[in-house]
């Protein structure tokens, strides 16, 4: 497959003699809600079927790259990333990990299914955990031009001090989706959400308007939209930086903006990102990857101020 499918109807083909359970129109979660209010799939666990899924991606065969940031201590996740999205990340679909890090030879050596492979991208060291995070909207933007848009269908960009634990997979894959964040996703009004409130700043956000609050710690789509969204928070807060303002959640505040008046094609609940900060309410049948707990003033480089 050379270039990202538009996920029409005629697209989602299946094979004949595929054995799964008939769907139904009058059961289903009643728990939680599936569609947004623009008619947007919101996933959760139950809301969709493993086998038809896989069946129709795995015919489509597309390339997945995955980008993340290991500098400095931030290497020591890495090992636990990998090998638990070898276990459950898009299992049976073509992957990359795209490596941004300032210490190559810590990157660790990782068996990996076929078809899946490790691309590292040596990156300057940072002085702040918030340069950190910005860099790596600037260093996605340059390689995705130069390199990844000729090697990938989708892109992700996930946190790499993650943990995968259950399946994470082809329903996660759209032209745009977003991750509910956990901190937010029930009983909070709109203007509770932490967006930016600073007019100076380019993510601002006015009182009265948003959807959900998205995470920046997982979120992907078709390579040529994530291209123009990673730009987008990069170009954005490079901005702020010339009015000499920052964000008040970096490139996860541009990110809230742009979704607002983009709409994600397809919302994904916080399955798809928890914490091991948080015990999960009933809603959450399982959690697919989770952030892991960690002494944030020993792994940032700026003692997490």
């Amino acid at each position: 497959m050379k270039h990202c499918p538009h996920m029409g109807v005629g697209n989602l083909k299946m094979k004949a003699g595929l054995s799964y359970p008939q769907p139904s129109t009058m059961k289903g979660r009643t728990d939680v809600n599936s569609v947004t209010n623009w008619n947007a799939p919101l996933v959760w666990e139950g809301t969709f079927d493993p086998v038809v899924i896989d069946d129709i991606y795995r015919r489509m065969n597309p390339r997945v790259a995955v980008v993340v940031l290991a500098v400095g201590k931030y290497t020591r996740f890495l090992k636990g990333f990998l090998e638990s999205g070898e276990k459950y990340f898009l299992v049976g679909l073509r992957v990359t990990y795209y490596i941004f890090t300032d210490n190559e030879q810590d990157v660790p050596n990782v068996t990996l299914s076929e078809g899946r492979k490790i691309t590292i991208l040596p990156v300057p060291s940072a002085k702040r955990w918030q340069d950190v995070v910005l860099s790596k909207m600037k260093w996605a933007t340059v390689t995705i031009d130069k390199q990844i848009r000729n090697e990938a269908d989708y892109l992700f960009m996930m946190d790499v001090d993650s943990v995968f634990h259950n399946r994470f997979g082809a329903e996660s894959l759209s032209q745009m989706s977003a991750v509910l964040h956990r901190g937010y996703y029930k009983n909070i009004n709109r203007d509770g959400f932490p967006y930016e409130r600073r007019p100076e700043s380019k993510a601002y956000i006015p009182a009265g308007e948003g959807d959900y609050y998205y995470t920046a710690a997982v979120w992907g789509g078709y390579l040529e939209d994530m291209y123009r969204l990673v730009k987008y928070c990069y170009e954005q807060s490079e901005e702020d930086a010339k009015n000499n303002i920052e964000a008040v959640w970096q490139e996860e505040s541009h990110l809230n903006k742009y979704f607002l008046y983009n709409k994600p094609a397809k919302v994904l609940s916080p399955e798809y990102l928890w914490s091991d900060y948080d015990a999960p309410g009933s809603d959450i049948k399982l959690i697919r990857i989770s952030q892991l707990v960690k002494d944030y003033a020993e792994v940032r480089p700026n003692g997490g101020q």
